[in-house]
């Protein structure tokens, strides 16, 4: 009995143990898409022994015919159903050889295991992940004392460009975002301390906040949003035009190449970028203090000076330091183990800038703990 089964681009013939499929029209991703369940209703039929196929009806195809042909074959083998091939194009069945028959021993457990299988295949690549960090925060390390003792091979062009980019490029972003940031606190703080009749001090909250706290993490947000993913996106592109595979074949070392320079420049400018964000935030407070809270702008600059001390400069130069390292090392390491299309490169940006940031705000959570426990 002869039973016909008919879909989108084939239509099959059941007879006895033996099932004929005739693929028709164009058999292509933008045509025919992939399919999903065909195997269950072209086999799932009790007694069928073969499977055969007729092309002469077949129009172009493409990678989802095969991706519909190797499931189709794996579904055989799993119900003992000999798949005869003798019918297909010959280029697909060459194309076909070169599949696996069988599901790989990974997808094997995952779908036997489950969530457990799931689970530690996160924690192995995790733990991978980590030790290539920890392996590249001591290559960093040990290059920087080799740098420090002239035996570096970075190039002194490499780093004063990277300089530049991270110094004197980023001043107007740094600008405008401290100058809003000081205006801000002068206008919250005005809006508490009038309630008490403390105007005065005003400029104490504007002094002590920037300089400890906002100027630091605000000019490490925006070098991780402007020069962290500038650095991943740089070096991915290098990975997907396999110009660091180059660099490896003559003898070149990648970290002296591509990441000291990055790292000793974002390191090198982050101070600087800090003392001057301070001042920028100082002044917008300043500004909003005096044209706007009817603040005389010697009692400002009096206050500042007694409420800011040299330890609390210090303390935000420290973090600025750390932050510059935590910035230019975590985006480097984006970028390296970036994939080689053009995708990964947006992906490896927008990584590093996420990943940047989200390590600043930690990091100074960090500080913010280590300087209450030692009563600073």
């Amino acid at each position: 009995m002869t039973v016909p089964v008919t879909g989108r681009g084939w239509r099959a013939t059941i007879d006895g143990a033996t099932t004929s499929l005739a693929l028709t029209t164009d058999w292509t991703t933008h045509e025919i898409g992939i399919e999903t369940g065909l195997e269950d209703r072209l086999l799932g039929r009790v007694g069928i022994g073969t499977i055969r196929f007729d092309t002469s009806h077949l129009g172009r195809w493409d990678s989802s015919l095969l991706v519909f042909l190797s499931r189709l074959r794996q579904a055989s083998d799993e119900r003992n159903i000999h798949f005869d091939d003798t019918g297909l194009p010959a280029a697909a069945r060459r194309l076909l050889a070169l599949l696996p028959n069988k599901a790989s021993p990974v997808a094997v457990l995952i779908a036997r295991d489950g969530l457990l299988v799931r689970v530690g295949l996160v924690v192995i690549a995790e733990v991978t992940e980590l030790v290539a960090v920890v392996s590249m925060v001591g290559q960093v390390v040990l290059r920087t004392g080799a740098t420090l003792c002239g035996r570096s091979r970075m190039r002194s062009t490499d780093l004063i460009a990277c300089m530049r980019d991270a110094g004197i490029t980023a001043l107007p972003i740094v600008t405008v975002v401290n100058v809003l940031v000081g205006g801000i606190l002068a206008f919250v703080g005005a809006i508490q301390l009038r309630r008490f009749g403390a105007d005065i001090y005003i400029a104490n909250l504007v002094g002590v906040a920037v300089i400890r706290e906002m100027a630091a993490l605000m000019t490490a947000i925006v070098m991780s949003g402007r020069t962290g993913a500038a650095y991943a996106a740089e070096i991915a592109t290098m990975q997907g035009t396999e110009e660091i595979d180059a660099l490896r074949a003559i003898g070149i070392p990648v970290h002296d190449y591509l990441v000291m320079p990055r790292v000793c420049a974002l390191t090198t400018m982050m101070p600087l970028l800090y003392l001057y964000g301070s001042a920028a935030g100082i002044l917008g407070g300043f500004a909003v203090a005096v044209a706007m809270l009817n603040l005389s702008p010697e009692t400002f600059i009096a206050q500042t000076r007694g409420a800011v001390a040299g330890s609390e400069v210090l303390f935000g130069l420290t973090k600025s330091i750390a932050f510059g390292a935590l910035i230019a090392i975590a985006a480097c390491r984006i970028g390296m183990k970036a994939g080689r299309s053009s995708a990964d490169v947006g992906h490896a940006a927008t990584r590093a800038a996420v990943t940047g940031i989200v390590g600043v705000i930690v990091l100074d959570a960090v500080f913010a703990v280590c300087a209450n426990a030692l009563g600073f």
